[in-house]
Formats: C-alpha cells, sequence, structure tokens
C-alpha cells in the first residue's frame, strides 16, 4: 500500500487526526479537508486514488462531494461514511458510483480492508484500460499490414505500366530537343518557347519516375542520394509550383525564412516531395482567403521545416491515425490517404522525424526536423542506426 495517496474528508478534526496517524503507519499518504470545498481545493491540485468521506458535513454534503468527484476525477474511488441511522445514505452513495459504505463507530482494520480493495479495483481498471488500449493498436497495426500487403502487389504493377508510357514520352522529348537542335531550325519562330515547353516536359518525366519509384518503396526500400541542400531555395521552387491551387482558393502562401542557414546535407528531391504534400494538405484545409505558412527554423545541428495553416483542424481522435496508410478524410475520390504515409516515410529515411500539432477551426501546424550535417545525424539518438545506413550513402566531402 506505499504510495497510495488517502484523502479523509470529515468535519470533525478529533476523528481525523488519529485515523490519518493509524493510516499513515500502514504505509500510506495521507492528506485531510474538513469540508466539500477543502476536498476539491486539495484534489484539483494532487492526485488521489481513494477519498475516505464523511456523509454528514457542513456546506456541500457528502453525496454532493462524491458526485462533483465522479465527474471530474473518475479514477477516484470513494468510500463513504455514515452514521448507522443513516445508512441510506450509503446506499444512495454507491448508485452514485462510491465504491462502498461504512458505518461510524469504524472498525479500523475494516477501514483498511475497503481501502485494499479500492486500490485493487483501480489497478483492475488500470490494467483492462492497458489491455483493451493494446488490442486497439494491434488490431490498427494487423489492418495497417494487410493494406501495405496488397499495395505492395498494386505498387509493384502500377509503377511499371507507368515507366512503359515514360520512356515513350522522354524518347519523345529527347527527340523534339534533337530536332531544335539541328541548323535548319535555327532562325524558328519562337524557338526559345519551344525549347522551354519540352524542358519542363524532360523535368515533369523526371518528377513522374521519383513517384513510381515511390509507390515502389512500399515494397523495397528506394534508394536515396544525398547533396548539399539550400531549403530556401528548395522551399520558394516549391511553394511557386503549388501557388496556383491556392491562388484558386484565394490562399495566401507566405514564406518566412529570413535569417536562418538553410543550407543541409539531404536528399532534394525527397525534401520536395515532403513540403509539397504538406502545401497540398494545408490547401484542401484551408477555406477561402486563409493564409499558409512556410518557415524555417535552425539549430548547429538541425534544421526545421514548418508549414502551418489557418485551416479547420484535425480532430483530437484523429491525431494518432492521420500517418497511417490510406486513412482520409477527404471525401470519396479526392484523395488516397497515402500523402502524410509517404512523407513520414521519407522524412524517416532522411533521419528526421516530424510532429503535429492541432486545433479544430484554428488551423494545423507540422514540422519536420532534419539533420543539418553528417556530425548531426550521427548525435541524433534514437535514429542513428537510421542514419548510419544514410551516411554509408553520402558521396562528397567526407567533412560534411
Amino acid at each position: 500500500m506505499e504510495n497510495i495517496r488517502l484523502l479523509l474528508v470529515d468535519d470533525e478534526t478529533d476523528f481525523r487526526a488519529p485515523l490519518k496517524k493509524r493510516l499513515a503507519r500502514r504505509g500510506f499518504v495521507v492528506l485531510e479537508a474538513g469540508d466539500g470545498d477543502e476536498c476539491q481545493a486539495v484534489m484539483n491540485n494532487a492526485s488521489v486514488d481513494v477519498v475516505v468521506l464523511d456523509v454528514k458535513m457542513p456546506g456541500m454534503n457528502g453525496i454532493e462531494v462524491l458526485e462533483w468527484i465522479k465527474e471530474n476525477h473518475k479514477k477516484t474511488e470513494v468510500i463513504m461514511l455514515t452514521g448507522h441511522a443513516s445508512a441510506v445514505d450509503g446506499v444512495e452513495g454507491i448508485k452514485k458510483g462510491a465504491f462502498d459504505y461504512l458505518t461510524k463507530p469504524l472498525e479500523f482494520p475494516h477501514l483498511v480492508q475497503k481501502i485494499e480493495q479500492a486500490v485493487e479495483k483501480i489497478r483492475r481498471d488500470a490494467e483492462k484500460q492497458q489491455e483493451a488500449e493494446f488490442k486497439t493498436r494491434m488490431e490498427q497495426q494487423m489492418i495497417s499490414t494487410e493494406r501495405l500487403a496488397s499495395l505492395g502487389t498494386l505498387s509493384t504493377g502500377i509503377a511499371h505500366e507507368i515507366d512503359n508510357p515514360l520512356a515513350i514520352i522522354k524518347e519523345s522529348a529527347e527527340y523534339m530537343r534533337l530536332l531544335l537542335s539541328k541548323a535548319d531550325h535555327a532562325d524558328m519562330p519562337r524557338k526559345s518557347d519551344f525549347e522551354n515547353a519540352v524542358g519542363k516536359i524532360e523535368t515533369a518525366i523526371e518528377r513522374a519516375k521519383r513517384i513510381t519509384h515511390q509507390l515502389l518503396g512500399f515494397v523495397r526500400k528506394p534508394e536515396t542520394f544525398f547533396a548539399e541542400t539550400d531549403l530556401k531555395v528548395l522551399v520558394a521552387e516549391t511553394v511557386e509550383f503549388a501557388a496556383k491551387g491556392a491562388e484558386i482558393k484565394g490562399i495566401q502562401i507566405v514564406q518566412d525564412m529570413e535569417g536562418v542557414n538553410g543550407t543541409i546535407w539531404s536528399d532534394p528531391y525527397e525534401i520536395r516531395q515532403v513540403l509539397f504534400n504538406l502545401l497540398t494538405n494545408a490547401i484542401h484545409a484551408v477555406e477561402s482567403d486563409g493564409t499558409i505558412t512556410v518557415s524555417l527554423k535552425g539549430t548547429d545541428s538541425r534544421v526545421m521545416l514548418i508549414v502551418e495553416d489557418t485551416g479547420k483542424g484535425i480532430p483530437k481522435e484523429n491525431l494518432g491515425k492521420i500517418f497511417e496508410p490510406f486513412f482520409t478524410t477527404k471525401p470519396p475520390g479526392k484523395g488516397t490517404g497515402l500523402g502524410l504515409y509517404v512523407t513520414c516515410g521519407i522524412v524517416e529515411r532522411l533521419g528526421g522525424g516530424i510532429d503535429i500539432t492541432s486545433r479544430v477551426g484554428k488551423g494545423s501546424r507540422f514540422q519536420v526536423a532534419l539533420p543539418r550535417s553528417r556530425k548531426a545525424c550521427e548525435n541524433m539518438g534514437d535514429n542513428k542506426e537510421l542514419c548510419v545506413d544514410i551516411l554509408n550513402k553520402i558521396k562528397g566531402d567526407p567533412a560534411k
């Protein structure tokens, strides 16, 4: 019974004082209150396992105090104390949620037994809750595993089918660039516009190929290519790419990167995909005339890439699910539920972490923490094994 916290609530000091001493000798941590108001004050400032509560008190009576406890401290058990002539109050207390009741004058061993039984009930309830939570987590994990197994088979086929037309498009783009380079087309009208268009096609092909490789990442670990990356330039390019979708809804995208060193050693393609996914989600979440802020914060070892929006926010019950595969709150046909799952996987591959805070009706804030350099990566603690694997792929300056 060590560290069990009891609260004696009784208006008779001569009753409480000796009872407190006897209970303390049994190893209990005993607090006192002389009435209902004092009881509320104590419980609002300290955790209490069991309350021994007198029914007859000035001001709030025991039943009223019991109702307050059960409303505000559901895990606390209450043992009611009644006089011989008011046992009906004890029965009423049990109906209101009390663990049991005892009549005065008390038999001390009987009180200790009831307290021990109440504590055992608290422990059993806690174990049941833990078992239920564990079962729920395992069921969710099994569902996710089954979904990913199906996705692995599907992804392989989709990536193969997409790669075939991409190869044809790439070959055609190369042929157009070859034609444009010939001398007999040197003076053709708007030649630079055509060359620019071919360049955009080639860029889009590379991006599409990266997406198919990410699909295959569900089946096998994708290859990551590290290089010196300027996050300020990367953010500006990605924001420009996402700006059209924001403009349609009248959303303003603000960039806040002043005074921060945005240079890190990482995979620029992967980071661009992360940022684009977060911006796409933010644009979907924000109503007309809202704001999305992309900012950078840095330390010597890490850089934080933050995307914050003034959207509808995420309900508390969904915060633990948003990184699961196929989880989406978008209407059917509007989302696959893979965007944030892919995003989380990329960030982990890069040796970083992602955190989210959100309030319904106020907006959401995603913070991606990325290691700045090789030295920072080696000091990532729980992510060290992942970082070592990443470092084996790094090419270039060994000091990075």
